[in-house]
């Protein structure tokens, strides 16, 4: 019940009201008891007369209907439910019914109320007001407490309803474990607001609340799928409240219990409600089904928040996919929460909006960040870093949970590969940081998203510098690089590794991190000839991940040890295919050069003997630290003896002796 303008006054009247509608059923008990009173001041008139002419006058006053009118018509409750209501509330409002109510059923036991006492001494009485369908018991207005039969169990008011009666509004305690207020929002960006107008016109034109349709909001985002909520409740005077669906209980009377608390709520205080299903991906069947009874029988406002698009129960439903705000959006954003920080930043702003595909509140988060940092004079370089670090962070929530962040601190000059190779590694950072210009401004991304990711194979043996690559790309693009295995992506189960894909490519479009998908081979070298439903499934799942690495706005990098198990036409469908092959000679004698710290003491080492160690930079590292142990454990510097000891250890992790040829001298 939403409280009037003047609350204190309506408080007042309201209980005016509510004390003379109790005192004409004390006024019906004590004629009952053998009490009837009368008064100087009453006249003619009975006690009930009186105080039946008390509460039209106090109800004649009031611009706002009493609480206990309000309750009777949205329950639709008759003249005997109502005046029912008010006999067992007495009980817990007037010391003087406990004793009327023994006197009026004969026995100095019973001093509470009963069905048998309200259908013996209120007007117009009826069974049905009795039975659990009737809307006492079934929207537990009342309590039935146990007893030998149903008419002279004693009868309890709920507190909630007792509260409400008396004007004080609160939510049920019982809820507060489920559902929660959603606080005020900031403005919406245009296309969300679009959506909720949509809503809120939808809404508006179909009658009663209890016959409007669900809404289903599709999106990556709960705090904008939230947001569009609450904007579409406060401009329809609805409260909004969210609930986890993962927390609705399974069991089915506790769960039918719940609902009937919820839907008594939604009418008493105007409250719609977004349950939250998002993290039901994977859920087993018993959850799922519980949501879907949630769904289908909840007569209350009501949107649900998913990632993707699901169908519970055969009701009327509105599907809205929220995307996230949009470039031109996400400028005007950046704008407002940075204020006068925005123009003393020099074209940050435009960058970080045009590679950060962030949601509204995350936009908000980082902006945090950014206002605390002085952009006077030469710190306007610094407050822009600052601002380009925020979003990074922010953008990382999802994405840590799905995959290996690598922290990238290696550079161009620690990498050890052929001039083609890094001629074209250095071309794929051009295509990453030019990206902007050749599809915004140049208009390549208004021909489609088909094909403007910038997708790459790094093809070579282990250990010949496919991730160190990675790790140099992000280094230079200021970028986080993520690792996914997908030998533990890909499943046995159909559709379980497509999933599993899109919550990778999900998570990481808001940053446009670099997804280094390791072992590629666990999926692509399943691809055959389809002779069953197996290898199509495969093909399926390859398409998939080729289709989403060409859409996504970041770099998005497969390795594999056999490019030739990969077919040719999957190959078209990559910018880049990088060789990595295995170093040569001088490649190794340069890693050897390279491979140790500048702090690292050395003595006595022959990079031109080292090289002839047949061993890929990876291995190459390997053994370079197993020495370094050996030289601090001994206080020494990394001598070639060292080093000796360590390429023996590591060629038998590789099941290899190393040769004459490859070691001898190195003592």
């Amino acid at each position: 019940m939403t409280a009037p303008a003047d609350s204190h006054s309506w408080v007042v009247a309201n209980q005016e009201y509510l004390s003379a509608a109790l005192a004409i059923v004390r006024a019906v008990l004590e004629a009952r008891a053998g009490e009837p009173r009368r008064s100087k001041d009453l006249g003619a008139d009975t006690p009930a007369d009186a105080a039946r002419k008390q509460l039209e006058r106090v109800r004649s006053s009031m611009l706002v209907p009493p609480a206990l009118e309000v309750l009777s018509d949205l329950f639709e409750l008759s003249p005997f439910e109502r005046d029912l209501l008010v006999l067992v509330a007495g009980i817990e409002l007037s010391s003087s019914f406990a004793g009327l109510c023994a006197k009026a059923q004969g026995e100095p036991t019973r001093s509470h109320p009963t069905f048998s006492l309200a259908l013996s001494v209120l007007d117009d009485p009826h069974w049905s007001a009795v039975t659990a369908s009737g809307p006492l018991r079934r929207w537990r207005l009342l309590e039935v407490e146990s007893g030998s039969s149903l008419t002279t169990s004693v009868l309890r008011i709920d507190e909630r309803i007792l509260c409400f009666l008396t004007g004080i509004d609160h939510l049920d305690e019982r809820l507060l474990a489920f559902v929660r207020a959603v606080e005020p929002v900031e403005d919406l960006v245009p296309s969300h607001a679009q959506h909720a107008e949509r809503i809120a016109a939808l809404w508006g034109e179909q009658g009663p609340e209890s016959a409007w349709p669900a809404v289903q909001l599709v999106g990556d985002d709960p705090s904008e799928k939230r947001a569009i909520a609450q904007t579409v409740a406060s401009r329809l005077g609805l409260r909004l409240f969210v609930a986890s669906a993962e927390l609705l209980p399974q069991a089915p009377h506790e769960a039918e219990a719940l609902l009937r608390l919820w839907v008594r709520e939604s009418v008493l205080s105007r409250g719609a409600i977004l349950l939250e299903v998002d993290g039901l991906e994977g859920a087993e069947g018993a959850r799922v089904a519980t949501v879907a009874h949630f769904v289908e029988r909840c007569r209350s406002p009501l949107f649900w928040s998913t990632r993707a698009r699901k169908r519970f129960a055969a009701r009327a439903v509105v599907t809205i996919d929220v995307e996230r705000p949009l470039a031109d959006e996400r400028v005007a954003l950046w704008r407002s929460v940075l204020q006068d920080k925005a123009q003393q930043l020099n074209g940050a702003v435009e960058e970080v909006a045009a590679h950060f595909n962030l949601t509204s509140s995350a936009i908000r988060a980082a902006s945090i960040a950014a206002r605390a940092i002085s952009t006077a004079g030469d710190q306007k370089e610094a407050a822009a870093a600052a601002l380009w670090m925020a979003c990074r962070s922010e953008s990382r929530d999802r994405l840590d949970e799905l995959a290996q962040r690598i922290v990238a601190n290696t550079s161009w000059e620690d990498l050890v590969v052929p001039p083609t190779t890094l001629e074209l590694l250095r071309e794929m950072v051009v295509h990453l940081r030019q990206r902007r210009r050749v599809y915004e401004e140049w208009g390549f991304a208004h021909k489609g998203s088909r094909g403007l990711g910038i997708s790459a194979l790094f093809s070579g043996s282990s250990g010949t510098g496919k991730t160190m690559a990675a790790e140099v790309i992000a280094n230079a693009l200021n970028l986080d690089l993520y690792r996914v295995d997908l030998s533990q992506t890909v499943s046995k189960y159909i559709g379980e590794t497509e999933k599993n894909l899109k919550r990778v490519f999900d998570a990481a479009e808001g940053g446009g991190a670099l997804l280094l998908f390791d072992e590629a081979d666990a999926l692509f070298g399943r691809r055959s000839e389809v002779k069953d439903s197996h290898d199509r499934y495969s093909n399926i799942e390859v398409s998939y991940l080729l289709q989403r690495m060409e859409e996504y706005r970041g770099l998005a990098i497969l390795t594999t040890n056999f490019k030739d198990a990969i077919d040719s036409a999957f190959l078209r469908r990559l910018r880049f295919v990088i060789p990595f092959p295995f170093p040569d000679v001088s490649q190794r004698a340069l890693i050897w050069r390279q491979v140790f710290p500048r702090g690292t003491p050395l003595e006595g080492l022959d990079y031109e003997k080292l090289a002839r160690l047949n061993v890929a930079g990876g291995n190459i590292r390997n053994v370079a630290v197993f020495a370094a142990f050996l030289a601090a454990d001994r206080a020494e510097p990394v001598r070639m003896s060292h080093l000796v000891r360590a390429a023996r250890v590591e060629l038998q992790k590789l099941e290899r002796t190393p040769t004459e040829a490859e070691i001898g001298g190195w003592s």
